[in-house]
């Protein structure tokens, strides 16, 4: 597998406290990846502004905001960060929601990926939040009705990816969390896999964050995962 087939499947997530930390994480992984995550903590302290930048440099950004509104909202919002230039833009897979983001998003080139049930949640979880179903059983629910409302694809467990992807065929965006190496901690994270598992279940796309992030050598530890990705892919 070509070394640069895998770094676009890589998304590293940029976790970070602050707009200096990403900034230096960015240039010490250097051109060994090339898409990144914004999420919650750095869009809340400059991250959206750096996420343009990225862009600007050539970097594939990963906007994780995991939308949820009534309609219009989540339109309008769509639509500006569609001219942002990001690559991917998460929502939570609710059928209105996501049939007003792809009628917002139509003709930009944004993929826009459905949230199936978040990796930090197992089965108690979704009884405690008042969901009849298992994860593995909502996570398909989820991922046919994205596929039904036009979406470019979803986020799930690793855990659930092969049975997305037989679902979702081979075209849409399959995109998961979670992933741990071997020997690194799952933190709160309950639906894990490896990074070669995760390839051989069909991810189009891994998103790691603790791992290298964390790493007391942030650019080795995202090559020995790049190193996995390909060989589980050759």
């Amino acid at each position: 597998m070509p070394a640069d087939e895998m770094r676009e499947r890589l998304i590293v997530g940029l976790d970070l406290p602050s707009l200096a930390a990403a900034e230096k994480l960015v240039a010490e992984l250097g051109d060994t990846v090339g898409f990144y995550k914004i999420g919650y903590q750095l869009a809340f302290a400059g991250g959206l502004d750096f996420a343009r930048e990225l862009v600007q440099s050539g970097r594939k950004v990963f906007l994780d905001m995991k939308l949820l509104d009534i309609d219009n909202t989540v339109a309008k919002g769509v639509e500006n960060i569609a001219r942002m230039g990001v690559a991917m833009l998460t929502l939570h897979a609710y059928p209105k929601a996501m049939r007003a983001a792809v009628g917002a998003a139509e003709g930009s080139g944004l993929c826009l990926l459905g949230v199936t049930v978040l990796t930090s949640m197992d089965e108690q979880d979704l009884i405690d939040a008042g969901y009849e179903h298992d994860p593995q059983t909502l996570a398909l629910r989820r991922a046919e009705q994205a596929r039904d409302a036009g979406m470019g694809g979803v986020v799930c467990s690793a855990a659930e990816a092969s049975t997305v992807r037989k679902l979702l065929g081979p075209d849409l965006a399959v995109v998961t969390p979670g992933i741990r190496p071997a020997g690194v901690a799952h933190g709160d994270q309950k639906r894990v896999v490896t990074p070669a598992d995760a390839i051989r279940a069909g991810a189009s796309h891994l998103v790691v964050a603790r791992p290298v992030i964390a790493a007391s050598e942030p650019k080795a530890a995202a090559e020995a995962i790049l190193r996995e990705m390909r060989a589980a892919a050759d």
